[in-house]
């Protein structure tokens, strides 16, 4: 199929007299033809990572190509680096399948002859063949990753089978699943663009890594990879996320204003993929975790949670900051400057060390001395007793994980 599809290409670039590339509706690169002459950034990045930026998609779905019927003629853009095009429907039984892309900075090409060639016929019917076998078996995978990360043991693990026996994974083994987790502004879901840009992202990954070394699935507001065999390839779950994080979703979702920042989230490994549903839970949780704290970084393991790892399972009760220790929520209401919270916190991340902690803050010991004291009378509360100790910074924990306390990072 892919040699009928290059056959066609090449044929359509020698009769307009210039290089054609095709794409598919998703706007995924399927083919293109041998490139001489004058050519734009957008087309080399767009062969190099088989498919153009979300920030370019959405610049052409807004000329209507979406919606095309005959070629469509698309402006130039200083700002993309994009010259001006032809971009040709590709439609069988005006079913939207792809497009067909020549650059035309002169708007010198005669698009208006290539229906009649034939070969747009030839194209349509043969892109509907591959697009159909493409979609079922991408159908066939989403469904069996989505029911692979259920609840149900049984469907689970029917679920494995299915997708070893149909050779879209090497075979059973550690799985471990990362989570890539899209900040949005007043926690929007993310829009189709920047849904686009996270598939794009988790696409690229999973080739980084080998295909069938890993599975990936799109959810509302965040994406799935599961790695099967534990180490992605070869390579440990740490680097998998820095390189889907840093080298993918950073460049895929570039110029985007719909998606503040992204955080991946690692479970722990699983033995096989029938359990890899816990890992999941995890690695949303610690996604989700990191996405409310900036200050644990972009890629945050359920592992490295510490104590949020309670917290966190905790928050979903209505549990906050005075339900753990009643002193807090005086001293947020009595001190609102946040000076002696961020204190207190400090000298407990510090296991009471005050040496340290006027060393890391910065003040004299009897600066540090007088604001403990300050914090005992406001809060009720005794810092040489442990379960007061440990009651104190539960709850400072708890708040900023809830956004309770904010202090200034």
């Amino acid at each position: 199929m892919q040699g009928e599809l290059q056959r066609l290409v090449d044929a359509l670039a020698a009769y307009a007299g210039r290089p054609a590339l095709i794409e598919d509706r998703r706007q995924r690169v399927v083919v293109y033809s041998e490139h001489t002459g004058l050519m734009d950034d957008v087309r080399r990045a767009s062969i190099l990572r088989r498919q153009s930026t979300p920030e370019v998609m959405a610049w052409f779905r807004n000329t209507g190509i979406m919606d095309a019927r005959a070629p469509v003629r698309t402006p130039a853009s200083a700002e993309l680096d994009l010259l001006p095009r032809v971009c040709v429907p590709i439609r069988h039984q005006d079913l939207l399948l792809g497009f067909v892309w020549f650059i035309d900075p002169d708007g010198t090409m005669a698009d208006a002859d290539l229906a009649a060639t034939g070969l747009m016929s030839e194209l349509s019917l043969a892109l509907y063949r591959e697009n159909l076998l493409g979609e079922l078996a991408w159908k066939r995978e989403t469904e069996a990753t989505r029911t692979l990360l259920s609840d149900n043991r049984a469907t689970r693990t029917q679920s494995m089978r299915t997708l070893r026996e149909a050779g879209m994974i090497t075979g059973d083994g550690p799985a471990t699943v990362l989570v890539a987790h899209l900040v949005t502004p007043d926690d929007d879901l993310p829009d189709e663009v920047a849904r686009l840009a996270l598939e794009q992202a988790l696409v690229a990954t999973r080739r980084w890594i080998g295909t069938r070394e890993a599975l990936h699935l799109v959810r509302d507001d965040h994406g799935v990879l599961l790695l099967c065999g534990g180490r992605g390839g070869g390579r440990p779950s740490p680097e998998v996320a820095a390189k889907l994080l840093e080298d993918n979703l950073r460049h895929a979702s570039r110029g985007l204003d719909s998606v503040e920042r992204a955080v991946v989230g690692i479970g722990q490994t699983r033995p096989g993929l029938a359990e890899a549903f816990g890992s999941y839970g995890e690695a949303l949780q610690a996604a989700r975790v990191g996405a409310r704290l900036s200050a644990l970084g972009p890629v945050v393991s359920w592992a490295g949670l510490g104590i949020y790892r309670v917290l966190s399972r905790l928050e979903g009760r209505h549990l906050d900051m005075a339900d753990v220790h009643p002193g807090l929520e005086r001293l947020l209401r009595d001190q609102p400057n946040p000076v002696l919270l961020q204190t207190l916190e400090r000298y407990l991340d510090l296991a009471g060390n005050a040496h340290a902690t006027a060393e890391q803050l910065r003040l004299h010991r009897t600066t540090l001395y007088y604001r403990l004291q300050r914090i005992e009378e406001l809060a009720e509360t005794d810092l040489k007793d442990g379960n007061e100790r440990l009651c104190l910074h539960l709850a400072l924990k708890l708040g900023r994980l809830t956004g309770a306390y904010r202090p200034e990072d």
